[in-house]
């Protein structure tokens, strides 16, 4: 509201030292470092008055309905309660500066370790089932980098002749639940009649409810939500399997 015709905004930070009796107005500060943080703007400016008022709680140069007078005033005790100072420099019709000293802290930054990411592998063969090709190529590309040996379905049907040849090799089948040939309900039912004791992991971007909750219940070993990240994934797939 400063620049009602628009213009332009600058912020800069800079370290800075504050010697004995710098600033000793509106009230003493502590000499020694201090952040400083400038706001200038090209707007309409204040005058020596105003600049006198600014910081007063309820103080506006705004007409009725566009403001309240107080953000200045917070800004002020917000500064203040830190142990710090803002001032203001103005020329009426050429903008204006903020400047805020705040104390330098004198911790040291220390720098955490990146823990590495703990993934849990194996090289069991799986059967991925999603008709969305680019979520099937990411979940073939994730779960390979775990060591797994992959089978790739487009969907319910390709899925059950890919699972009828290698029922064998197949130690998992991670199911999506919509799928637009076959559901991911009929395809776990006919998985199941293929081979009872296989382990399916129930795959879908909608929570555990209605028919996956149902399709839990009929037997099925997990379910994880989409999208998962490698590590969600890498334990649930370990759960079933070492179950």
């Amino acid at each position: 509201q400063a620049m009602p015709g628009g213009g332009n905004l600058f912020l800069e930070t800079q370290n800075a030292t504050l010697e004995v009796n710098d600033y000793d107005k509106p009230y003493a500060i502590r000499p020694g470092r201090y952040i400083r943080i400038s706001v200038s703007d090209t707007g309409t400016g204040m005058d020596k008055a105003t600049q006198e008022r600014i910081f007063e709680p309820f103080f506006t140069t705004k007409g009725v309905g566009r403001g309240t007078g107080l953000g200045l005033a917070s800004a002020y005790g917000i500064i203040k309660n830190h142990n710090g100072i803002i001032n203001v420099y103005s020329e009426k019709g050429h903008g204006a500066t903020f400047k805020i000293y705040l104390p330098a802290s004198k911790k040291q930054m220390i720098k955490e370790k990146a823990r590495p990411e703990s993934l849990e592998v194996g090289t069991e063969m799986i059967l991925l089932v999603d008709d969305e090709e680019m979520v099937a190529d990411i979940g073939k590309d994730m779960l390979e980098k775990l060591g797994y040996k992959i089978l790739v379905a487009a969907g319910g049907t390709e899925a059950i002749k890919i699972f009828n040849t290698s029922r064998d090799q197949v130690q998992l089948v991670i199911l999506d639940m919509i799928m637009p040939d076959m559901s991911g309900g009929e395809t776990f039912n006919r998985l199941k009649a293929i081979k009872p004791d296989v382990k399916i992991l129930l795959s879908s971007g909608y929570s555990l409810n209605g028919r996956a909750s149902q399709i839990m219940k009929r037997g099925c070993n997990g379910f994880i939500q989409k999208p998962f990240n490698l590590k969600q994934i890498s334990r649930k797939i370990r759960e079933i399997l070492d179950a």
